[in-house]
């Protein structure tokens, strides 16, 4: 499954161009959330497994997605992995999960 992370200091945000691709009203900022897919739950992160914003990424270019403090990198994670998401100052990664003592 496909996801959108940023890829440097400063956190995740979208272009305008990408609400415009969405069809969502431009909030000012490219702080997408849940709500803007009519994703209901407590993983405030699900949406940035949804299609239509990949598909809205890819097509626009992932340069031209990035919001301001940006750098958005759509990353492959295979389906039946357990994962953990990290993020440090912005930096977003995400890690197979292991066990740990």
């Amino acid at each position: 499954m496909k996801v959108v992370l940023n890829k440097c200091f400063g956190g995740f945000g979208v272009s305008k161009e990408v609400y415009k691709e969405l069809g969502i009203k431009w909030d000012g900022y490219g702080y997408l959330r849940n709500e803007d897919f009519n994703i209901k739950s407590d993983d405030y992160m699900k949406y940035r497994f949804n299609k239509k914003l990949i598909k809205a990424i890819e097509k626009i270019g992932l340069e031209k997605s990035s919001g301001k403090f940006a750098k958005l990198e759509i990353i492959d994670v295979p389906n039946d992995l357990e994962y953990e998401w990290n993020e440090y100052d912005g930096v977003e990664t995400i890690h197979e999960k292991h066990k740990s003592w």
